[in-house]
């Protein structure tokens, strides 16, 4: 009798290559992701040892991290960012790599592009040289960043050298409250777990509320996934990723389409599966969340207060908490809702893509944005671009105050000029809180893209479900 297996087990089983006691498995890569900030010194290493790319035509490049997002005919104010994208575009032309560049209308952030285009697809093996490539486990595909000299083994052989990962379920159960979403849940879920509590595992997301996620809701769930520890996130595929992928520019068509869909319909966990590690939340009792530390785990529903460290239930986390207040310049007890704000960045492989913006002018619509807030809007892709162009969103935000930019990370990590200066505070749909991350010395508080619209009108922050 066969043993039941994971989703995990079977996608892993799949890829392996060659497996030997006691050594990493290595695994055949399906799709290798690649950008301007980790991959120089990988395409070094090739002209090093005169190799070339071993499969261009599973590998797709792109510039996100530090293009600018203001006028691109305007030369950019970034020397190092200037040179970062013309060494990508150089190593590109030389290993036969399609780049996706800055005036390309599909450029847009990595973890965005690919999926809009029907690159990311069920059981695929996915890597890039960046941490948050778990954002497209959403369409049950192993994904997870790599590092750059891991970079430079993919372009060579198109396998990896990986350590068998632990399994971890997280359900949650229920349905969610009026006015939360998405970015709520990933917040509850890793404020139950701390930062640490996925460490070695891939999670596997599942449950009711998960179900019932649009695949862009997903793709905001597992791009978090990092955040909790683990080495990656997925969910089990199902008829809305199929309609997602369905006529998609590289998705499968004619009898392929249907073979494909046959397969992809086996990607699910075996009814008695063991997972190494389980929890539960129930989606009922989820709020909209609000970040107050400098960990994503450190957040409380924005009805809450700011906790008081001496609360907490060990040393160590009373001394991070404790240091966490200072840097951002809190107090405890403080109510959340007291606590204004200099700037809102709405945007990032978090939160922007299209089904974000929507969501964030349904708030703004006919508003104002606050005398008191600079706020920008950052589609994540060309194509979200044109596409909030077309349906008048950006209108409804250039009208109520807020900056309409061109795509890219921008703010999400501080690595071009869209910074914070120390000690502004921002409301961010991006994913890490960080010190410094946005800016040295800026202090940032994560929400969802309806969060951060209401804090951009009031000032402060709002708790969302009192004003849709």
């Amino acid at each position: 009798m066969t043993q039941p297996q994971t989703i995990v087990d079977k996608i892993w089983e799949q890829h392996v290559v060659h497996s030997e006691q006691g050594k990493p498995d290595l695994l055949y890569i399906d799709l290798h992701l690649v950008h301007e900030v980790t991959s120089p010194q990988a395409f070094d290493g090739l002209r090093m040892t005169n190799r070339s790319v071993r499969r261009p035509d599973l590998t797709l490049a792109t510039v996100d991290h530090n293009v600018p997002t203001t006028d691109r005919t305007l030369p950019n104010p970034d020397p190092l960012s200037t040179q970062q994208i013309e060494v990508l575009r150089t190593n590109c032309n030389d290993f036969d790599i399609p780049l996706w560049d800055i005036f390309d209308l599909r450029q847009g952030i990595v973890h965005i592009i690919s999926p809009e285009h029907g690159l990311t697809q069920p059981g695929m093996t996915i890597v890039c040289g960046d941490s948050h490539t778990s954002t497209h486990g959403a369409f049950g595909a192993l994904a997870f960043g790599i590092g750059t000299s891991e970079v430079e083994h993919v372009l060579a052989t198109q396998t990896l050298p990986q350590s068998r990962p632990k399994t971890m379920s997280v359900e949650v159960t229920g349905e969610l409250g009026f006015g939360v979403t998405a970015k709520d849940v990933i917040l509850a879920i890793i404020q139950r777990t701390g930062v640490d509590g996925g460490v070695g595992h891939v999670i596997e997301y599942r449950g009711d509320v998960i179900r019932n996620l649009s695949m862009e809701e997903r793709m905001t769930v597992c791009n978090m996934t990092i955040e909790g520890g683990a080495r990656a996130g997925l969910i089990a595929p199902d008829e809305k990723t199929f309609q997602y992928l369905r006529g998609k520019e590289f998705s499968p068509s004619g009898l392929d389409w249907d073979r494909q869909v046959e397969n992809w319909k086996k990607l699910v966990s075996d009814d008695g599966a063991i997972f190494d590690k389980s929890i539960v939340l129930d989606g009922n009792n989820i709020a909209p969340h609000v970040t107050w530390g400098t960990t994503p785990a450190q957040s409380v529903p924005v009805s809450d207060v700011v906790p008081n460290p001496d609360d907490a239930t060990t040393a160590s986390s009373r001394e991070t908490a404790q240091r966490a207040l200072k840097y951002m310049g809190l107090e405890a007890g403080t109510a959340i809702t007291d606590i204004g704000i200099d700037r809102v960045f709405i945007g990032s492989c978090t939160n922007g893509r299209i089904e974000d913006l929507r969501r964030a002018a349904t708030i703004i619509d006919g508003q104002k944005v606050s005398s008191s807030v600079n706020a920008m809007i950052v589609p994540g892709s060309g194509k979200v671009k044109q596409q909030a162009e077309e349906e008048g969103l950006d209108v409804i935000f250039k009208d109520a105050g807020f900056e309409w930019r061109e795509p890219g990370c921008s703010m999400c990590l501080g690595m071009n000029p869209d910074i914070l200066l120390p000690q502004e505070r921002c409301a961010s749909t991006s994913n890490r809180n960080f010190e410094g991350r946005q800016g040295a010395g800026g202090r940032t508080h994560l929400v969802s893209p309806e969060m951060a619209a209401a804090a951009a009108i009031s000032g402060n922050f709002v708790d969302v479900r009192e004003i849709i």
